[in-house]
């Protein structure tokens, strides 16, 4: 078994096991509702297992969060040839925002963490460090590389990164977050996000 950097989490032949039965439990549960018994049935492991693996539930969500979220960035940088033009590459990154916001999972960890953070001090704050924060921090790189490239001109990355995932939710999450749409045609997806890249390119693009 071996130990984790982030915050003491260990790692071993059935974490993965267990982090799937979390994922499950947390989705169906919430954070304050899930019980390491329930977890431990869903992965079919003993409670002693998830606590060798997991000193606390906290520590268990944010991994859950930081396995899905790498995993979501790794898809996105695997799918950009590194000569695209740099709007193509946008678009690839805008498709995979968008399709994040709209996944079930999505949805339920910003509901979850919205709704319980005022309960849980901090957990909000964590979340997004793991989560969102991990998105984040690999779009300032690749915004970095096209500044240095000569493809965009951005004197503030963290902000520019910042815009852009809040365009690439323009017409899509709020409608799924407040039930005002059960589902978002393709088309609707499309116009989001070309207009997202479309518009962050009119504030940073450089013309050709």
């Amino acid at each position: 078994m071996t130990i984790s950097a982030d915050q003491g989490v260990r790692r071993g032949r059935k974490f993965d096991q267990v982090l799937d039965g979390a994922r499950t439990i947390f989705l169906r549960d919430g954070f304050e509702r899930a019980s390491v018994d329930d977890i431990a049935r869903e992965a079919g492991v003993s409670k002693a297992t998830i606590y060798a693996y997991f000193p606390d539930k906290r520590l268990m969500f944010l991994e859950v969060a930081r396995t899905e979220c790498r995993r979501q960035t790794e898809a996105a940088e695997a799918a950009i040839d590194p000569s695209l033009p740099v709007r193509d590459a946008l678009i690839i990154v805008a498709e995979r925002i968008a399709a994040f916001q709209m996944s079930e999972f999505g949805q339920r960890m910003f509901r979850i963490v919205v709704g319980e953070g005022e309960r849980f001090p901090g957990l909000g704050q964590e979340f997004h460090e793991t989560g969102p924060g991990l998105i984040h921090d690999r779009l300032v790189h690749h915004l970095h590389k096209c500044v240095t490239d000569g493809q965009l001109a951005i004197e503030d990355l963290d902000l520019a990164a910042d815009q852009f995932v809040q365009l690439c939710k323009a017409g899509v999450q709020e409608r799924l977050l407040f039930g005002m749409a059960q589902t978002i045609t393709p088309e609707a997806v499309d116009r989001s996000v070309l207009g997202a890249v479309d518009m962050f390119l009119a504030r940073y693009g450089i013309a050709g």
